[in-house]
């Protein structure tokens, strides 16, 4: 179902009307609608193909960096893997409607702590069609409708899959108008959409620092923030040398485009002589540019010298920092100085080292003897994920369904009145 041609403020009225409609529906309806959505998302393949490989010429002319044109790339393989997570979502428990507390007081009011919609869900977000979906299907399994700035980078992509999802939207009998896009709007449509406090109930960006920066500090509409990975992973003493450098390279090199993607590896004095030569030489294998400091270098070649800046970066890329520290003490040090508190692990055999790391680390996930990419709503069976927040906020770490639901309390009364 094509979008009329309206303003960006009428589109996220429009918006604001369809959610209250969509906020009443069951929850069997709910899930039959998002089956439908999946269905029309397969059977569109053919045009979000051509559209995705329109933005993808055009972001190679622009020069749209190699890890950003990853994130925007749709085939068949990644469409079909799309629809599947909408399915997956389809069949998650409803999380509206909940009774998340109940009491009775002594003057006989009951009261009920119930979890309902947000309303109006916005999202801005770059280079990134599978952020439409998702975003897209777990607002409407918990009853929100949503507003979607995509930017222009995946315009062509994200306008037809948002056309492929309102024509289902519509084929169900649901108002089509709960999934909204103001791409077309440009940078005034985020503008707008920063600003419709009273339109908009709550706003999700997902991209680069820069931008999550932008709306954090601009928008008035409440902001869940979803930060920057700059991720490590600690090899500890006991760190075993195959474990080590099987779970480095699958969290570096298996997407390297992703905020879970490890960034740094720190290493613990006692196992760098035989963890950092094996290490580093299966990253390179998986063509890893290791950059390193003076230790690190000492004990394998082919390394980069690393400085201040490699600690604090996002490569988002086929490189990586690593550094050899005197014991874990140095080891949080260094995550309480660098990390963006989005995901780190542990690699080791000492159990109790293990539990300090669980308990000392503020990241909103922390990980034993496990690579990082494990951090991500799929993985922990959400289906899908609204994004991976790194605010202690609300919600923190990767967020699904009820992540997307604010609560009410209901109090029944007999007549009552207070004294």
């Amino acid at each position: 179902m094509t979008l009329v041609t309206t303003t960006a403020r009428e589109r996220m009225e429009a918006a604001k009307a369809a959610s209250r409609s969509v906020g009443l529906l069951s929850d069997a309806r709910k899930a039959a609608v998002l089956r439908s959505i999946a269905a029309a998302i397969d059977a569109a393949t053919p045009e979000i193909v051509a559209a995705n490989e329109e933005d993808l010429r055009r972001g190679q002319d622009s020069g749209l960096s190699t890890s950003l044109q990853d994130r925007l790339r749709l085939d068949s393989d990644r469409i079909h893997a799309l629809s599947d997570a909408v399915r997956d979502v389809a069949e998650l428990p409803d999380p509206v409607g909940r009774v998340l507390e109940q009491r009775t007081l002594p003057n006989g009011l009951e009261l009920s702590k119930v979890s309902v919609p947000f309303g109006v869900v916005g999202a801005i977000y770059e280079a990134r069609p599978n952020v439409t979906v998702d975003i897209a299907a777990l607002a409407l399994r918990s009853g929100n409708a949503v507003v979607l700035r995509g930017g222009t980078a995946a315009e062509q992509s994200n306008a037809a899959l948002v056309q492929a999802m309102r024509g289902a939207l519509a084929e169900e009998g649901i108002d089509a108008e709960a999934i909204q896009t103001l791409d077309s709007f440009g940078r005034d449509g985020a503008a707008e959409l920063m600003h419709a406090r009273g339109l908009v109930d709550v706003l999700v960006p997902r991209g680069s620092a820069a931008l999550i920066e932008r709306v954090v500090t601009e928008s008035t509409v409440p902001v869940i923030e979803t930060g920057a990975g700059v991720v490590h992973i600690y090899l500890d003493a006991t760190a075993p040398v195959e474990r080590a450098g099987a779970i480095v390279v699958n969290a570096k090199a298996q997407r390297p485009s992703v905020c879970n993607a490890v960034e740094t590896v720190l290493v613990h004095r006692d196992a760098a002589d035989r963890v950092v030569g094996p290490v580093v030489a299966a990253l390179q294998d998986a063509g890893v540019t290791v950059h390193g400091d003076p230790e690190v270098a000492s004990r394998a070649a082919g390394v980069v010298p690393a400085d201040e800046a490699d600690w604090a970066t996002e490569y988002l890329s086929l490189d990586i920092a690593m550094r050899v520290v005197d014991d874990v003490d140095q080891a949080l040090e260094h995550i309480r100085t660098y990390s963006t508190h989005h995901t780190e692990s542990i690699i080791t055999e000492d159990a109790a080292t293990a539990e300090r790391f669980l308990a000392e680390v503020d990241s909103a996930v922390v990980m034993v003897n496990a690579s990082t990419r494990f951090t991500d709503g799929g993985e922990f069976g959400f289906g899908a994920e609204v994004g991976i927040s790194t605010q202690k906020l609300h919600a923190r770490g990767p967020m699904g369904l009820p992540e997307l639901t604010s609560q009410k309390w209901l109090v029944r009364g007999d007549g009552q009145v207070r004294g």
